[in-house]
């Protein structure tokens, strides 16, 4: 069984009905059909429902997106027989979910969306699609023009269906006006409330488990992740030597030790829990409180010490679950805006969200299927919730069923934060040699250090770290000596970049990888095909935790029609 989308509160199905039309709202009546079909949406310029192309016309935009995409937008409305709020919630649906047409084609119309009032409120700004006159009659409704008095007739007909037309655009316009300002009413009223509780802290709890020894053991001892910075950061000494380094979020303080290792002339650690005091002792006890500060602080609320303004290179560990999950992104960003230079360079610079099918089975056994039968009892109700929770945990390195698709690239000299919250269209081909189920999909990330910045090529690889690579070991120290620097010729700017995958095919870090179990497991062969979006979000409950949910359809062979769309909806936590 699929989880239904959420809906709100049913604003559009209790409009009030209107009063009679005043005498002016007559007047305005007065115009005639022409007049009102010469001034419509079918003349404004309007984008393709599929793509990124703009067109002068509703009309041009319809015929190439029947010509390009193979999807009839009037045809669809009639076949889906579909009232004034179903073709909006159709629309807004396309726009807002990026399916494939071949998915919308297999719409039945009784998907979950046709009743949500979340796709009442339009995607694109004074959408033309939006406009159209309903196709809940036609001039088939008119009496034959044969018939006495059917001028008159036809007349009358027409102009009640033209005030219904107007009426349906009337009554949308004023319920999405409510919607939209409801939040800012809201707000306002608030302000004018001195009593009014304190805004919800989802801060405290998150810095204070920052403040306990454990959680920096484990990420220090992945030496995937703290090898891989700590080799960047020492095979370019042309980008740290004098440069002024901010480090988000330090912690312990170890990548700022690397840094000033690396010849960083000054490094300003910041971090907002009580690590920063042990981090402060840590500095000086390797010598390097000369270079080295560490702020206390958020680094929204911080101001850098001794007067510096800008520095040269932002550093920061700052990757969750499934990447997002504990929203610290934000941070480094509003760090970027606020203090780096504008030629600065992030570390990392660019990080990619990597979605895949995969088998999944020995997860399902072990959180699910176990308590199917415990002891000759039936205790599955226990893992019926199971499937609304995002679950981390390692897959073994052969338990993708496709290559991975990029439902997010994170270029970080660029993104905002208001782009974090998002939805990507995705497609992945069963690389499956034998009929087989696939009962999740996994997520993980690819993180990549560039010495300039710059995006790296489409063609660049992640480095997949194998257990026993020397890579794991040569940048830490023996017997206490300072490991050597690489010569400039190797880590020359914008000759070398640096990466780590959290992939099931790496040595495991302690991200590991986030699986989406399914309720109803897909069953495919190779070339199946499984398309849907994939949205994420940060929660409502709490903006450091993430929800997420996967619409998808499946054409199990090339020449077999896609499924009905399924949706399935998690929580990050």
């Amino acid at each position: 069984m699929s989880v239904h989308l959420p809906a709100s509160s049913n604003v559009a199905d209790n409009v009030s009905d209107t009063d009679t039309l005043s005498s002016s709202e007559e007047d305005e009546n007065d115009q005639t059909w022409d007049d009102w079909v010469s001034d419509s949406a079918t003349k404004q310029p309007c984008q393709s429902l599929f793509d990124e192309t703009k067109f002068q016309s509703v009309d041009e935009a319809l015929a190439h997106d029947r010509n390009t995409h193979g999807f009839d937008l009037s045809e669809t409305f009639s076949k889906l027989s579909l009232d004034f709020h179903g073709q909006i919630r159709l629309v807004n649906y396309i726009r807002k979910t990026k399916p494939t047409p071949s998915s919308v084609n297999a719409l039945t119309g009784t998907e979950d969306f046709f009743s949500s009032d979340e796709y009442l409120i339009p995607a694109l700004e004074d959408d033309p699609l939006l406009q159209l006159p309903s196709n809940e009659w036609s001039d088939d409704d008119v009496e034959d023009s044969s018939k006495p008095q059917a001028d008159a007739t036809r007349i009358r007909t027409l102009e009640k269906q033209l005030a219904q037309a107007r009426q349906d655009l009337t009554d949308y316009r004023e319920m999405v006006g409510r919607n939209i300002h409801l939040a800012e009413i809201v707000e306002a009223v608030k302000e004018d409330e001195p009593t009014a509780p304190p805004s919800r802290d989802d801060d405290t709890h998150y810095f204070d488990s920052y403040a306990a020894n454990d959680i920096h053991a484990v990420m220090i001892q992945d030496k995937v992740r703290t090898s891989t910075y700590a080799n960047f950061i020492q095979t370019h000494p042309g980008l740290f030597n004098d440069a002024t380094v901010l480090d988000v979020g330090c912690g312990t303080g170890i990548l700022s030790l690397f840094a000033a290792q690396a010849g960083a002339k000054r490094v300003i650690a910041v971090d907002a829990s009580d690590i920063a005091e042990k981090a402060e002792k840590i500095v000086k006890a390797n010598g390097f409180e000369g270079t080295i500060t560490v702020v206390r602080g958020k680094v929204e609320d911080i101001t850098l010490p001794d007067g510096i303004e800008k520095v040269d290179i932002i550093v920061s560990e700052w990757m969750g679950y499934a990447l997002l999950y504990e929203s610290m992104l934000d941070s480094v960003l509003r760090a970027r805006d606020r203090f780096l230079r504008p030629e600065g360079v992030m570390a990392p610079s660019q990080c990619k969200m990597m979605f895949a099918l995969c088998d999944g089975s020995e997860i399902y056994k072990e959180r699910i299927g176990f308590w199917n039968d415990v002891y000759g009892f039936d205790l599955s109700t226990m893992g019926n919730d199971l499937y609304d929770e995002a679950i981390i945990d390692v897959l073994g390195p052969n338990s993708l069923l496709s290559e991975p698709y990029t439902v997010k690239d994170l270029l970080l000299s660029e993104i905002t934060s208001r782009q974090l919250d998002f939805v990507s269209s995705f497609s992945v081909t069963s690389t499956s040699d034998r009929r087989t189920k696939a009962n999740a999909f996994v997520l993980y990330f690819d993180t990549f250090f560039t010495s300039n910045g710059h995006p790296i090529s489409p063609s660049t690889r992640v480095n997949v770290v194998k257990d026993g690579e020397a890579s794991l070991a040569e940048v830490w120290p023996i017997g206490g000596k300072v490991p050597s620097k690489r010569r400039q010729s190797q880590g020359r700017l914008g000759e070398r970049e640096t990466s780590f995958s959290t992939g099931p095919q790496s040595t495991p870090t302690h991200w590991k990888q986030t699986i989406f179990l399914l309720r109803e497991p897909i069953t495919v062969i190779e070339g199946s095909l499984i398309e849907g979006s994939f949205y994420c979000k940060k929660s409502s409950a709490n903006s450091r935790e993430l929800e997420v949910e996967i619409h998808y359809c499946v054409r199990e062979e090339p020449d077999s029609p896609s499924s009905d769309i399924t949706v399935q909806m998690y929580k990050i936590r």
